[in-house]
């Protein structure tokens, strides 16, 4: 059982519990365990809640939300050994807390093999940003920003594009543009906080609110055998243009290891995969970017170099 983490990092009042209310309202077919710093910062919705017992809030569509409790590899173990286990966690750090130390221990390499961390979002409040330009300078403003794979700037309903801009262009000195993403109410596209799972989902989606950023998928398979050494090459070529790849894969090199490769914005990782690829496939490649950023042919061109001839 891997259940993949999502770190969300961010400012005071940057808008982390308003994106962990979101989640927990529109888990879009996923069991999400939440582990907060604060429980009485999350605002639950009534017509969601279930029991509450032993620091742990159980919602009637199967998500959690307990409270950091002790050391986060501790809480983590715990979360992880409910039954049912969760699909996916979410946490939240403290507005003061330096992600880069949390990300230290999700790395430990015993949490690591169950609870992989797969995504760190940061949030950041465009107009706080604006009003107080030593924050650019703020020393852990800077590393909440350096760690994040993607940036957020919420409550861009309540700004006008000249301040967006602004903001952006800031953001922009630490992180590229493809990388900064605008959003308001906590509403983020699943796509971009969790990689697609080569199963099928456990329940239907629900619908979500609208987004402002409209995503593309292109599935990706193959039956020929594959090298490693020409995909990693491959696979430089198309970070710059996708946000996500999730696949399995059976490369010449180790035909008898299934590997599992995941990238998000530039960050990827290859680890033994506990599944092979579908029946008689030696690909599985599922790619998330922005619509009208995808190319399907020159996607397929450069995946077709990885093929052993």
């Amino acid at each position: 059982m891997i259940v993949p983490v999502l770190l969300v990092a961010g400012s005071l009042g940057a808008g982390k519990t308003t994106l962990l209310n979101h989640l927990l309202a529109n888990p879009d077919g996923r069991r999400i365990a939440a582990v907060v710093n604060d429980f009485g910062a999350v605002d639950i919705d009534a017509q969601l809640l279930g029991t509450v017992s032993e620091g742990v809030i159980s919602l009637k569509n199967g998500c959690i939300c307990c409270s950091l409790q002790g050391d986060l590899l501790r809480t983590l173990s715990a979360v992880i050994k409910r039954d049912p286990a969760p699909d996916a966690i979410a946490i939240e750090t403290s507005g003061i807390s330096d992600p880069a130390e949390i990300i230290r221990n999700l790395m430990d390499p015993v949490i690591f093999k169950v609870a992989p961390l797969e995504t760190v979002v940061t949030l950041v409040d465009p107009q706080r940003l604006r009003d107080d330009p030593d924050l650019e300078q703020d020393a852990l403003w800077r590393s909440q920003l350096r760690a994040a794979d993607f940036v957020l700037l919420t409550k861009s309903d309540l700004l006008d594009r000249a301040v967006l801009d602004e903001v952006r262009a800031i953001v922009g000195r630490t992180k590229p543009q493809s990388a900064i993403f605008e959003i308001a109410h906590g509403v983020v596209a699943p796509d971009l906080l969790f990689s697609r799972d080569m199963r099928a989902p456990r329940t239907p989606p629900r619908q979500l609110p609208t987004t402002s950023e409209p995503f593309a998928t292109i599935t990706w398979t193959s039956q020929a055998p594959l090298s490693l050494q020409r995909f990693q090459q491959v696979i430089g070529q198309l970070a710059p243009h996708t946000l996500r790849i999730k696949g399995i894969l059976l490369f010449a090199e180790h035909p008898a290891q299934p590997i599992l490769f995941q990238s998000v914005a530039t960050r990827g990782t290859l680890a033994p995969s506990p599944l092979p690829p579908a029946d008689g496939l030696t690909a599985q490649l599922v790619l998330i970017g922005r619509a009208g950023e995808l190319d399907a042919g020159e996607i397929d061109e450069l995946l077709g170099r990885i093929v052993v001839s």
